[in-house]
């Protein structure tokens, strides 16, 4: 049976049972830019998953939208295909039956009134003989310049409003503006339509089992808490690395950066996770507050001439290829000012982070690909050690590593066996791969789910979004009037000006 938010539980269990899986009510999806590489990846794979695992209802209905000239089959075909490719879980033809019979597919552009008027028709089909219960959520796999047609079309056709039995929400992928003016635009557009509490903003990082586990790790363990503090934190160090260039995302990419594209969302909401204080309990909107606090208290560090770098990667050995520059590639304005590296000094004005510096790095071609959170820990206050003992010995730190080889890494000193006291640093490793037997879900999987759940707490705010963007916007002004990026090799890591941002502060990055 269904509790008030549409999640099916078995009525002789507690709805707290954590062994429980939560599946979704009786509900259905349509996705727009169903035919981008979003969906053909992430999206579609992620759906099949679901349904595979039994998350799904056995009505569950995918309608996609798009300007193809399709059939239900042709659709059909084109979500085999994607699932076949991308898939997580291994293939079940029951399981495809069962999902592909509800697939549907409706022709149109975004300002095409009568392609919505059939998609509403669609819905109201749906409804009457899938057993959808009027509950559907919008995906908005699509670019932030379409949302007002969208939106406004969803409004016209009464597609965005629900009755008291059912409901109706829209998920929304990023980018979120280019900046907090049009942020804050762009939420005035959708909000006009879908009232916050039914809007689910997508940053897949959040998804992601490790970044959950910051929680975990934080509030569940007596251990790190009296330590998590300006007293004991040196400083922390937040990074995105890619091995990857530009691709076929060039056009996309150009005039946006790697700023935009990482730190604005991914890497600010990793900060927010890291600082903030405990929440009266996780549910959405008290963990939500809690970032937002983080947010509203976080700011850059001036001068930003010497606390942020960012930098173009040009021709280098990647690994054992050589590859071209970033002005080489395909699709490229050769006169593009577009970083391809970002980093930023931060600094949070509570009386936890005081005088704690947050370093912000992200870029592509770098040394490999790698995600990690790192809380470097201040040198112990005194040290009854010969210097000569110490000399392998660096700071303590917790790493948090979010890809790959998902884990916490925790770094201390140890004696060297033998005669003398001589100590250097050794590593205590926790892997998930090898702790847990159960293979993580990707975050789309995650993500969908708790659209579908109602569970909004992996899902940033309106304030949220504009508060990164309040951070980033006084860099990005900077960089504008400043001239052009630095210049850095491929497979290194990273601009030398990123290097002596750490430098004049004595300290450096890590190299994982």
């Amino acid at each position: 049976m269904p509790d008030k938010n549409g999640t099916w539980v078995n009525p002789l269990h507690s709805h707290n049972d954590k062994r429980l899986p939560r599946i979704a009510g009786p509900s259905g999806m349509v996705i727009f830019g169903v035919t981008g590489d979003l969906a053909r990846k992430k999206l579609l794979p992620a759906i099949y998953d679901l349904a595979n695992r039994g998350l799904l209802p056995a009505g569950f209905t995918l309608i996609g939208f798009g300007r193809r000239d399709w059939s239900k089959q042709d659709f059909e075909d084109y979500v085999w295909q994607a699932v076949t490719e991308g898939a997580r879980t291994k293939l079940n033809e029951t399981v495809w039956e069962r999902l592909a019979e509800g697939m549907h597919f409706v022709r149109g552009n975004f300002d095409d009134d009568v392609a919505f008027d059939t998609l509403a028709e669609t819905i109201a089909e749906m409804d009457a003989t899938r057993g959808t219960g009027g509950n559907w959520a919008f995906y908005l796999s699509i670019p932030p310049n379409s949302f007002a047609d969208v939106c406004h079309q969803l409004e016209r056709t009464g597609m965005a409003t629900a009755d008291e039995q059912s409901w109706r929400r829209v998920i929304i992928e990023k980018p979120f503006g280019h900046d907090q003016e049009s942020a804050r635009e762009l939420n005035e557009i959708v909000n006009a339509v879908f009232p916050e509490d039914a809007v689910f903003r997508i940053d897949h990082y959040l998804g992601k089992e490790t970044v959950q586990n910051i929680l975990a790790l934080r509030f569940a363990n007596q251990l790190f808490d009296p330590l998590w503090n300006s007293q004991y934190i040196d400083h922390v160090q937040i990074t995105m690395a890619e091995d990857i260039g530009l691709g076929g995302r060039a056009g996309y990419y150009d005039g946006i950066g790697a700023a935009r594209d990482v730190i604005q969302n991914h890497l600010l909401q990793l900060l927010a996770l890291m600082a903030m204080e405990e929440p009266i309990s996780f549910e959405p909107a008290e963990l939500q507050a809690e970032k937002v606090k983080v947010l509203r208290a976080a700011h850059p560090v001036y001068p930003l001439s010497k606390t942020t770098a960012r930098g173009q990667y040009v021709a280098g050995w990647q690994g054992s290829k050589w590859v071209p520059g970033l002005r080489e590639e395909d699709g490229f304005d050769p006169n593009s000012n577009t970083e391809t590296y970002a980093a930023c000094t931060l600094e949070i004005k509570s009386r936890r982070w005081a005088g704690v510096p947050f370093y912000l790095r992200t870029g592509k071609r770098l040394g490999r690909r790698v995600s990690e959170i790192a809380l470097v820990f201040k040198d112990a206050p005194h040290q009854p050690f010969d210097a000569n003992d110490v000399t392998a010995l660096g700071n303590n730190a917790v790493v948090i590593r979010v890809q790959p080889d998902e884990g916490v890494l925790m770094r201390f000193g140890s004696k060297i066996p033998g005669t003398t006291m001589e100590v250097r640093d050794v590593n205590m490793d926790f892997s998930y791969s090898e702790a847990f037997t159960e293979e993580s879900p990707e975050a789309y999987e995650r993500l969908i789910l708790d659209a579908l759940l109602d569970e909004a707490s992996l899902f940033p705010t309106n304030a949220e979004v504009e508060l990164s963007w309040a951070i980033l916007d006084p860099i990005l002004e900077y960089w504008d009037a400043n001239g052009r990026p630095d210049e850095y090799r491929a497979g290194s890591w990273g601009p030398e000006s990123a290097d002596a941002m750490l430098r004049r502060d004595d300290r450096t990055w890590r190299r994982p």
